[in-house]
C-alpha cells in the first residue's frame, strides 16, 4: 500500500455510505440540530433518512455540506487546510497524525449564534459593493 493510500484511508468518510453518515448524525444530534446547523429543508420538513438521501444524492453541494459537517463536527477533526478544503470532503486527505474524536457538543442556541455571526460577516463583506449589474447599493437613510 502506498503512503498516500494510507493517508486517504484516514478520512472518516472512507468506506462509509452517505446513509450511514446520516443515520449516525441523526441518532446523535437529531433532525432539529442538523437543520439548525446545516439549514437544509430536508432536515426540517417531514425529515426521514430516505427523503434526505434522495435530496442529497441529487444535490452535490448539499451532500458535501453534510459530509464536511460529519468530518469536522461529528468526527471532530481539525479544519482542512485551504488546499484540501477546495476538494470534496470524500476526496480530502487527512494526515495520519489526525485522529477522529468524540462528536462536538452542539446546541440550538449555539447554532443561532453562529447563524447571526455568519449573517453579520456577509453583510460586512457586501457593504458598499455594487450588485452584479454595476449598480451601487441604495442608501436607505440617504436623501
Amino acid at each position: 500500500m502506498k503512503h498516500s493510500e494510507e493517508v486517504y484511508k484516514n478520512n472518516p468518510l472512507h468506506g462509509v455510505s452517505l446513509e450511514d453518515v446520516l443515520k449516525q448524525m441523526v441518532a446523535h444530534y437529531g433532525w432539529e440540530i442538523l437543520y439548525a446547523y446545516l439549514n437544509l429543508n430536508c432536515f426540517k420538513t417531514k425529515p426521514s433518512i430516505a427523503s434526505s438521501l434522495k435530496f442529497l444524492k441529487k444535490t452535490e453541494w448539499a451532500k458535501e455540506k453534510v459530509e464536511a459537517f460529519y468530518m469536522y463536527q461529528y468526527k471532530s477533526l481539525p479544519k482542512a487546510d485551504s488546499k484540501q478544503f477546495e476538494l470534496p470532503p470524500r476526496d480530502r486527505i487527512v494526515p495520519l497524525h489526525q485522529k477522529v474524536g468524540e462528536p462536538r457538543e452542539l446546541s440550538l442556541e449555539d447554532a443561532e449564534n453562529l447563524r447571526l455571526k455568519r449573517a453579520k460577516k456577509t453583510r460586512e463583506k457586501n457593504a458598499g459593493k455594487a450588485d452584479p449589474w454595476g449598480n451601487k447599493p441604495a442608501n436607505p437613510w440617504g436623501k
